[in-house]
């Protein structure tokens, strides 16, 4: 997998150590090869299926089109999961910061009532308070340790917090009363996303709907209803002497049936495609939030598609005398 992952130019290769590190992954290089190597056989699974309905050319475009698209996937996913975790921090930090706060009162000393603060229901977080009691065991202040922490996280939040406690070890205040703050600002907060994400749901449920079902059916009619025209029309043969007295022509559709197909389905990609990013937009802040929308929308636009076109058909064809 390490080979593979030698193919990914470097900026782009930094990008995934990043993100790797923010999301856990203890071989971030080992990672990246397998999100190559899975691309790449996906990408030509996809362009050998091309190759058996059109030319060579268009087969080897899908094939990297489609490489592009599963490596920008890959990312995302990977981002998303970096997100998931700094998120997992973020919803237990005011607890700790609470408790850190009771120890201070206690009487404890600033170190002491870190460490104490860890309980195995916070997870991860626990294992980094450990992580700084070691640290400041082998002589590194406890600022600069916090600042480390900071830093092991995609969370602007904890960095901010981070920065006031630090802060506050600096200028000597009281930091039971500064702990508590931070904590109860950052449940307030908290609490304002949630009210923030349930007022717009009405229109993340309009947007599902008009992407999900909406479109897809408008488009399986459309196509049904050129299909039923380019083949009428072409069955219809008027008399040249009639033919020049009418004001207007009646030609064939140079336009095939399969041609209209294959264009909506890539209206279909593209819109299943955009309307996950915006609803991840909508719904968590951020466009990247709505990547892991995009193959069950993609899978429901396909399905209603071809699923409408085939009722419409069986319902009509009997009606028209088409089949």
């Amino acid at each position: 997998m390490r080979i593979f992952a030698k193919v990914m130019p470097r900026k782009l290769k930094q990008k995934y150590e990043e993100n790797a590190k923010y999301a856990r992954l203890r071989d971030a290089e080992r990672a990246i090869g397998f999100f190559v190597f899975n691309g790449l056989i996906l990408a030509l699974i996809i362009g050998f299926i091309f190759s058996r309905f059109f030319s060579l050319v268009f087969s080897a475009l899908m094939f990297v089109l489609m490489f592009f698209f599963i490596e920008v996937f890959f990312y995302y996913s990977l981002a998303l999961r970096a997100d998931n975790v700094s998120k997992k921090i973020e919803e237990v930090l005011p607890d700790a910061l609470q408790l850190m706060a009771s120890n201070l009162r206690a009487g404890m000393i600033t170190e002491r009532a870190l460490l104490l603060s860890g309980r195995e229901e916070f997870g991860l977080l626990k294992e980094e308070i450990d992580r700084i009691g070691r640290e400041i065991a082998t002589g590194k202040s406890i600022a600069a340790a916090l600042k480390e922490m900071s830093y092991r996280f995609k969370s602007e939040k904890m960095k901010k917090a981070v920065q006031l406690i630090n802060s506050g070890l600096a200028s000597g205040g009281e930091i039971s009363s500064l702990l508590e703050q931070i904590a109860i600002n950052m449940r307030d907060q908290e609490f304002v996303d949630k009210k923030v994400r349930s007022s717009v749901l009405m229109y993340v449920i309009f947007i599902f709907i008009a992407v999900g079902f909406g479109a897809p059916a408008l488009f399986a009619l459309s196509s049904y209803l050129i299909e039923v025209l380019a083949t009428q029309l072409a069955q219809v043969e008027l008399p040249k002497a009639t033919a020049t007295q009418l004001p207007l022509t009646l030609t064939t559709i140079s336009v095939t049936p399969q041609f209209i197909t294959m264009y909506l389905m890539l209206i279909l990609t593209t819109t299943s495609i955009l309307g996950s990013l915006i609803l991840g937009l909508i719904s968590k802040g951020e466009e990247k939030a709505g990547v892991k929308y995009i193959p069950f929308l993609l899978a429901l636009s396909f399905a209603i598609f071809f699923i409408v076109r085939s009722v419409i058909k069986n319902a009509f064809s009997g009606i028209l005398g088409f089949s």
